[in-house]
């Protein structure tokens, strides 16, 4: 029993309950995976058989993980304990069972690739219209349906789904999930949902079969017990209806993958399942600070859905939590790729020892370019570098072919995309042809008619005319008119929009966050050349790839908050905490997706271990519409007393006009009770405080910019970002002069008159 010594009292009593229905709630960072393994590694102590247990997990890693620190406790015998993530356990299962519901035991496992493939297959060969049954919106939809353990048939007879389907259009999608359903079994292939979905199957329609597995998962094991979507939970609930020794882990307030079927509701109703059930509840928190705890404890304690706990840390009280105002989200992106390096020189740290943290992937974008302007180096997680995805790479290719239409691998990927009927036989054609006659690709796509058969040649005069016509617009409009100019008429940005799929909207969001970049490149008053050629060039260097492949290297996290789940950093930096943006605009209409997306926000919180710092702007460009922002509710909803506002406040000096009281004060009260989005009075605890951050500067209506050329020191003018201000001198000769203004909001800045846009007031 000696490696129970290691554990506090909470975490002993948990191990040590090992017979019947038991839930740990695990507080973040209140070491679940010690209590997990110890607990597993005293029932074999305890002369269980290891054969008899069965741990399912989430993660590849986080099995291996356990696996190897109890064998550091038990031995050898560790290997015999069935541990793994539901899918591989299953599929093992599987594999032994498999003749009984009609598959070989050595079917094949399609992955998302698979699926996909055969799913436009399918549509090819039904003649259906690929824009309402796009692979991925299909794929997507079936999955949906399994997970919530809905046959084809039934699927067919449910006369609220077909409804739903008809009334968008999309009365086919039962017949092709069944026609998959059918090509699957008829090539003895499961998909990655097919191994929960036949498994509940298996269990449901071969009794005997249950039987044996209950029998022989005498102890069940389950982690993230959160995270399990319905299909998960009723397998678990089948397999441990003999002898309830069962023991669930998990925290109901990092419950944040509700788009994958996870259920809260698994959690907050376990004891319903099992009335004689023994709570756990692991509150110490030994990984962040006093103050980050108190914060992740004051954000959460808004949501009425959850499993109340209190978290505590005995660690240091730690620094407050910075939060930062940026004026737009590259200055946002400036400002933490700056903190980053002066913490990293004054506090000896290692870059891995920084993540910055967003709601969406896309908004990586500002943070790469500040990161790499300062040669910070930096890896994306869970996803790909802004610029390497594919939907920005095609965008270039574009860009690429505007300036240089000899560029051959441009060509290559952009010919056909989107689809325009020139397949790989054409691009071969183009090929042979440019060998024949020792031209460049784009020399014979130019004159298509003179070099190919009338057959392909059509399709590939008009992609010529149509890159020939980007070349002329470039010359004459700014970088952001040209870009969307060729996203519009290329057609990318047509059949990314009509993909309203998950993956379709999220690369959709992509290229309009691509153009946003290039708008405020467009409207810098730094720069007089603002040409698309010249923000390409600029791009070239960005994109320049570091060599340097070692997973191990000394590199700044860049993730999304749903990647960052279950890992930890000394200093964590959360940005983009705007309404419509965290919380995401698509969560305020429903008091549960709002407190998922609390929930998310207290996943970001707890993340850091030192130090963490919020980050809002108050402006981001929209389709290159320059968009005011309020700073989230999240930030308001935060006691004041562990914050630190890392901006001056404008104070009001005596007979100065230009502060407003209102604006100015920060008084860290709670503002008058407002409604929330369902028409009641929230209550005031729970009101948006709007004092506690200023507001972005709106323009006035109808701004437009001043001729300033007799602009004179005194004059009262605004910008329609930095607000109103006063001119305090004015230094240099036309057409280059330079204007010191004093703005009320922000205080002294210089800027270039010819670029300023001023309004003279």
């Amino acid at each position: 029993m000696d490696y129970l010594q290691g554990l506090n009292y909470s975490q002993q009593e948990a191990v040590k309950q090992t017979e019947g229905p038991v839930m740990i709630v695990a507080g973040a960072g209140s070491g679940k995976t010690r209590v997990i393994t110890y607990r597993v590694a005293h029932l074999v102590r305890k002369n269980v058989d290891p054969f008899n247990i069965l741990v399912l997990t989430f993660t590849n890693k986080a099995a291996k993980e356990m696996r190897e620190r109890i064998t550091k406790v038990v031995g050898a015998e560790a290997k015999n304990i069935w541990m793994g993530t539901f899918h591989s356990v299953f599929a093992k299962i599987l594999r032994v069972e498999a003749a009984k519901i009609g598959y070989p035991g050595n079917f094949t496992i399609y992955d998302t690739d698979d699926s996909k493939s055969l799913l436009r297959a399918i549509l090819k060969e039904q003649q259906l219209d690929d824009k309402l049954y796009n692979a991925n919106f299909v794929y997507n939809r079936i999955s949906s349906a399994k997970n919530n353990l809905i046959s084809p048939a039934e699927y067919l007879n449910n006369e609220h789904i077909q409804a739903e389907d008809f009334s968008s259009g999309r009365g086919k999608l039962g017949e092709l999930y069944q026609l998959y359903a059918a090509r699957c079994f008829k090539a003895g292939a499961m998909d990655f949902d097919d191994l929960l979905f036949k498994t509940n199957v298996l269990l449901r329609e071969h009794p005997e079969t249950l039987y044996k597995y209950q029998n022989k998962f005498k102890y069940l094991m389950v982690d993230e017990y959160q995270d399990t979507n319905f299909s998960q939970y009723l397998i678990v609930k089948k397999l441990a209806a003999i002898h309830e020794n069962i023991c669930v882990v998990g925290d109901d307030a990092q419950s944040i993958y509700a788009f994958r079927g996870a259920n809260i509701q698994n959690i907050l109703n376990f004891e319903k399942d099992y009335p004689d059930l023994k709570v756990f509840k692991l509150e110490q928190n030994y990984r962040s600070t006093q103050n980050i705890v108190n914060v992740a404890n004051s954000i959460i304690a808004n949501n009425k859905n959850q499993l109340k706990k209190t978290v505590y840390s005995e660690n240091e009280t730690g620094d407050k939590i910075k939060v930062v105002r940026a004026f737009s989200d590259n200055e946002e992106g400036k400002i933490v790729a700056e903190a980053i390096v002066q913490d990293r020189s004054v506090k000896g740290l290692k870059y891995h020892d920084f993540a910055i943290l967003y709601r969406t992937n896309a908004q990586s974008r500002a943070m790469e370019e500040a990161l790499r302007k300062l040669n910070v180096p930096y890896k994306i997680y869970g996803g790909l570098s802004f610029y390497q995805r594919k939907e920005i790479k095609d965008l270039i290719a574009y860009f690429r072919l505007t300036f240089n239409p000899n560029d051959e691998e441009a060509i290559k990927r952009v010919i056909n995309y989107p689809r325009r009927g020139i397949g790989d036989t054409s691009v071969e054609r183009i090929i042979i042809a440019a060998d024949q006659h020792q031209l460049t690709l784009w020399e014979v796509i130019a004159d298509a008619h003179k070099y190919l058969d009338s057959r392909t040649a059509g399709a590939i005069a008009n992609f010529g005319t149509l890159v020939q016509s980007f070349p002329v617009l470039a010359k004459t409009h700014t970088a952001y008119d040209a870009a969307l100019h060729i996203a519009q008429h290329s057609g990318l940005l047509k059949d990314l929009h009509e993909d309203k799929s998950v993956e379709g909207l999220s690369r959709y969001e992509n290229i309009q966050e691509l153009l946003n970049g290039i708008k405020e490149f467009s409207e810098r008053e730094d720069i007089e050349n603002k040409g698309l050629d010249i923000f390409m060039q600029d791009v070239a260097l960005l994109t320049n790839d570091d060599n340097d492949k070692n997973p191990n290297a000394d590199t700044v996290s860049l993730m999304t908050i749903h990647s960052a789940k279950g890992l930890e950093f000394q200093q964590v930096f959360v940005v983009g905490l705007e309404e419509n943006l965290f919380p995401s605009q698509m969560s305020l209409n429903s008091r549960t997706d709002l407190e998922e997306e609390r929930r998310l926000f207290y996943v970001a919180i707890t993340r850091a271990e030192k130090k963490l710092t919020l980050c809002y702007a108050t402006s981001r460009y929209r389709w290159g519409t320059l968009t005011s922002c309020e700073p989230s509710r999240f930030i308001d909803e935060i006691d004041p007393k562990y914050l630190e506002l890392d901006f001056k406040q404008p104070q009001k000096p005596s007979g100065n006009p230009f502060f407003d009281d209102e604006r100015a004060a920060w008084s860290g009260k709670p503002s008058p009770a407002k409604e929330d989005t369902f028409g009641k009075p929230k209550p005031a605890a729970m009101a948006k405080t709007t004092s506690i951050l200023p507001k972005a500067h709106v323009p006035s209506p109808g701004f437009a910019a001043s001729d300033t050329s007799d602009l004179q020191v005194g004059m009262e003018v605004e910008h329609e970002r930095f607000g109103f201000g006063k001119v305090i001198s004015l230094e240099g000769n036309k057409p280059d002069i330079k204007a010191t203004i004093f703005f009320k909001e922000l205080g002294q800045k210089q800027l270039l008159l010819k670029f300023a846009k001023l309004r003279i007031v």
